[in-house]
């Protein structure tokens, strides 16, 4: 496919807008700070995870100005158990950065929502397409499945984004901006609810007939599996262990709170070490640790 085929999309975004889930980033009313958060909170984190997070979240900072004024260790405090807890210091940084740069307005310019901190190519598409209306090329993992076997007859895309994934991705955009849009977010939920990757439901596709994968009778990926990710016993699950007991403390916390986490001493340590030089925790003169009051520099 060397361009947008109009009854592809067509289909796919007539689908969409029968099929939708109701979420409070996609309704009337929301903001580009709102869908900018939404985008941060859903990388590898599922939506109904996300969705008391997200509400509380912008509760409590409605407006990038109302997160830049606060500690961001509070950002922290107030992720939760979403994981990654390093997005919400770049959430904190990006709403300094628009508050400082864009009068505490998110910008709609593409090369300026990249230029925030912990925005990348694939979220600044996303606020542009799905904040702000625009063409936008957002391709996601799900967009990216979708599109490896609509388009290229494959049951996964490769490891990582490649240009060829780009340029397919862009001449499927159709070049009206809402039309684009609409796409966007078409395609994406097409791939959330339908063509998912272990248990893909082509019967409920509505553009199985014109799918080159399952023209090709559905073959299974090739090359090696990618290996499960394992979490009980790793670092990441100490580094979670330590957040929690920093989260749920008022004051500073002293060391032998945080010994009781983990009974290996080298591997706490390590875990904690790792959350000093990642700016999410404080260490104290006199050897407590809390979370960070003041945003790391940048």
């Amino acid at each position: 496919m060397t361009g947008a085929d109009p009854t592809t999309v067509a289909a796919v975004c007539a689908w969409y807008l029968a099929h939708r889930r109701e979420l409070p980033w996609r309704a009337e009313g929301r903001t580009p700070w709102g869908v900018l958060v939404s985008e941060v909170m859903l990388q590898q984190t599922q939506v109904a995870r996300v969705l008391p997070a997200w509400t509380a979240w912008l509760q409590r900072w409605p407006t990038p100005a109302a997160l830049a004024a606060d500690a961001p260790g509070e950002a922290v405090r107030q992720w939760g158990r979403l994981g990654y807890p390093r997005r919400a210091l770049r959430l904190h940084a990006a709403a300094t950065a628009i508050v400082e740069r864009h009068d505490g307005e998110v910008p709609d310019d593409g090369r300026a929502l990249r230029a925030l901190p912990g925005v990348g190519e694939y979220t600044a598409a996303a606020v542009q397409a799905f904040a702000f209306g625009r063409r936008a090329r957002a391709l996601d993992t799900n967009v990216r499945r979708v599109l490896a076997r609509l388009v290229g007859g494959v049951a996964q895309p490769p490891p990582a984004l490649t240009a060829a994934e780009r340029a397919r991705a862009e001449a499927l955009l159709p070049t009206d901006e809402a039309a684009a849009a609409l796409w966007s977010i078409a395609v994406m939920e097409l791939g959330a609810l339908v063509c998912t990757a272990r248990a893909p439901a082509c019967e409920r596709c509505p553009v199985a007939d014109a799918c080159a994968w399952v023209r090709a009778g559905r073959p299974p990926a090739s090359g090696p599996a990618r290996p499960a990710q394992r979490f009980a016993g790793t670092d990441r699950q100490v580094r979670g262990l330590l957040m929690a007991v920093l989260r749920d403390a008022a004051e500073p916390v002293p060391p032998d709170a945080l010994v009781a986490t983990w009974a290996d001493g080298i591997q706490r340590e390590r875990a904690l070490d790792g959350l000093v030089a990642d700016g999410l925790v404080e260490p104290l003169p006199d050897g407590r640790f809390r979370l960070p009051v003041a945003a790391p520099a940048r």
